[in-house]
């Protein structure tokens, strides 16, 4: 950024907000349009020369981290073909993204041409203008040009790099492509959207008031709420969408949307703000399908979890945060894998006890060590897990960015030492279900023409993924729902690029919009009931099990229920503590709408007498005590 008087920084703001990227990081630019002098080997042709694009730990001819020249020399040149005219305005660069090499470019020229064969260099004044590149190779750098500049193509021609290393880039192009209208296949690839939203990104007191204005057209249907404080004391707000907010209605099962646990993955965020402007609008005017889904779902949307991490990346913007500027907390912590790990607690506790009792597959608790005051815990987490805690949610999905994929868990191997390895849970068929369900719906995920984000192909899985087949992590989100709650939660990445242009805003939304709405209607699958006793009141956490399914879920406060399952008979059994269980088969169907399946379950007759001495002042004997005197009582008469 010049360092000039205000006039001149405001000049530099237009012309950079002016024309938006052309699309390297988003692949909006294929392959195809990629193009370079020479390259060092396949994973690093100039395809891999994108903004943000990752090598991952296994950097190999396939999937490297830039595109790099096969020589070190002042000829060498990456290419990019718009495919129409352009005014270009920007560059932006980045080194290699490499674990073990040092490899970006210090300075460069640009050149511009409308036919690949004559070139015109970009000057200052009577001479080439150099433009100063990168000094490590993570940082974006911006340079904008003296003037914006009418072509097709243009060409970044390396002139310097650093010393101990080879000529590495990764760039992003700014650039307003010029109507065309004599240019079919353009106009056949322009996305549009005929929704009337804020299609904007929304800094933390611009979605406070979105949120408001939200809340005031739709007073009747949706509450703004917080479930805590940010390490910075910045309220984490979340909007509820009811046909009752503020209340959970018996029979009504819960829903709810995470976004922004990693600050710079912003898509999700505004994913989020764009949902709860359409669920209003289509409410009002009698859409019956959202209608339905609000009227029988309680849905709490929580925008941004991570408004620290945010606010940092909202600083620089879109294009100028890397991959990682704002990821994390204030205090550094990494929110989406700070939960408890309950699946060591579990693996361990089977593996000890194979051949003798039954472990608690179910409702693990949190260990103590984790609640103290001095764990590693943020303070996000802990209001996310109070949260968790505090709504008988039955489906989650959090929103992340940088692929685009759902994964699904468990997100941690059982097998020690192993960093990769599919490891399903007992419900693995219902998620894979629920996976699909969301990629299946979205324009792109299942797309088996798209290019890979990164370096995975999720093709053979159509879009979906077992979180630890893909990296292992202790502690996620995922796993700590499913063990500590009765919550399903899946892991819902959004996008190839964190932090897209708010030009990218509608066409985001329409490749999500319809899985959004899918997966929340998911929610309604398997069956559902009430336990009661003789009486009709609801017991609380009473177990409901699935035969043939290690996985248990409890009843909430008022006894009502809900279990996702896949359509089948199921043989479902609900037993509490002091009472005789009961159990029933259950019918679960294609048509969406949960089965009714209700439990009445009357006391034991052990519990009956313990209630009837208490009743009268007097404590029950246990029955091993009772034996005990017994046997005692009996031994004395023999001597």
């Amino acid at each position: 950024m010049p360092d000039g008087d205000y006039e001149s920084r405001r000049a530099y703001e237009d012309v950079r907000e002016s024309c938006p990227p052309l699309g390297l990081e988003t692949l909006k630019i294929t392959d195809f349009q990629l193009h370079a002098s020479t390259v060092k080997r396949y994973g690093l042709g100039a395809h891999r020369g994108r903004l943000n694009i990752q090598a991952g730990v296994n950097e190999n001819d396939f999937y490297d981290g830039a595109w790099c020249a096969g020589r070190n020399d002042p000829y060498q040149w990456i290419e990019v073909d718009a495919r129409r005219l352009t005014k270009f305005t920007g560059i932006i660069t980045q080194g290699r993204n490499s674990l073990w090499l040092s490899d970006w470019v210090t300075s460069y020229k640009v050149m511009v041409s409308n036919d690949s064969h004559a070139w015109i260099t970009v000057k200052n004044g009577s001479g080439d203008m150099i433009f100063e590149g990168n000094s490590e190779k993570e940082i974006p750098v911006l340079n904008e040009l003296p003037v914006p500049i009418v072509a097709r193509y243009i060409r970044i021609n390396p002139r310097s790099w650093y010393e101990e290393g080879s000529i590495c880039m990764r760039l992003e192009i700014l650039g307003c492509p010029l109507p065309d209208p004599n240019n079919y296949y353009h106009r056949r690839n322009e996305m549009t959207t005929t929704d009337d939203l804020d299609f904007k990104h929304h800094n933390y007191k611009e979605m406070r008031q979105l949120m408001k204005v939200v809340n005031e057209m739709c007073p009747n249907i949706t509450r703004i709420y917080n479930i805590g404080k940010s390490h910075q004391g910045l309220k984490l707000y979340a909007v509820e969408i009811s046909d009752n907010p503020g209340e959970h209605e018996v029979g009504e099962p819960e829903f709810r949307y995470i976004a922004g646990a990693h600050g710079n993955e912003v898509l999700g965020r505004e994913l989020m703000l764009l949902l709860m402007q359409f669920m209003c609008q289509e409410y009002l005017a009698g859409n019956p399908r959202i209608t339905h889904l609000i009227e029988d779902t309680r849905i709490h949307l929580l925008p941004s979890v991570n408004p620290d991490g945010y606010e940092m990346a909202y600083e620089v913007g879109s294009e100028l945060g890397g991959w990682s500027l704002g990821r994390w907390t204030q205090d550094g912590i990494d929110i989406n894998n700070n939960f408890p790990d309950l699946n060591t607690m579990l693996w361990e506790a089977e593996d000890r006890k194979r051949f003798q009792r039954k472990v608690p597959n179910h409702h693990i608790p949190i260990p103590e060590w984790y609640l103290s005051e001095n764990a590693t815990v943020a303070v996000e987490t802990r209001a996310v897990i109070a949260w968790m805690e505090k709504n008988p949610f039955v489906l989650g999905g959090n929103l992340q960015g940088g692929e685009l994929v759902v994964a699904y868990p468990y997100d941690m191997v059982r097998s020690t030492w192993k960093t990769q390895e599919h490891t399903p849970t007992p419900d693995d068929h219902v998620f894979r279900w629920l996976a699909y369900s969301y990629a299946s719906t979205h324009r792109l995920m299942t797309d088996a023409r798209r290019r890979v984000c990164h370096t995975e192909d999720f093709q053979k899985e159509d879009g979906t993924v077992n979180g630890a087949s893909w990296h292992t992590v202790a502690g996620s989100i995922n796993d700590f729902s499913y063990l500590h709650t009765n919550c399903f939660e899946l892991s819902i990445y959004v996008g190839c690029d964190k932090y897209p242009h708010e030009s990218e805003l509608p066409e985001e939304w329409e490749n999500n919009r319809e899985s959004l709405i899918v997966f929340m209607e998911q929610v309604h699958r398997g069956i559902k009931g009430l336990v009661r006793d003789l009486s009709g009141k609801g017991i609380p956490n009473a177990i409901i099990s699935v035969e043939g399914v290690n996985h248990d879920i409890r009843t909430a406060s008022d006894g009502d229920y809900w279990r996702l399952l896949n359509p089948g008979d199921y043989v479902v059994t609900a037993k509490a503590e002091g009472y005789t269980s009961s159990t029933k088969n259950c019918a679960v169907g294609y048509d969406m709408g949960a089965t009714q399946c209700d439990f009445t379950i009357s006391k034991t007759n052990l519990a009956r007498i313990k209630e009837i001495m208490e009743k009268f002042g007097k404590q029950p004997i246990s029955l091993s005590i009772r034996r005990r005197r017994q046997r005692a009582r009996q031994r004395r008469q023999r001597r």
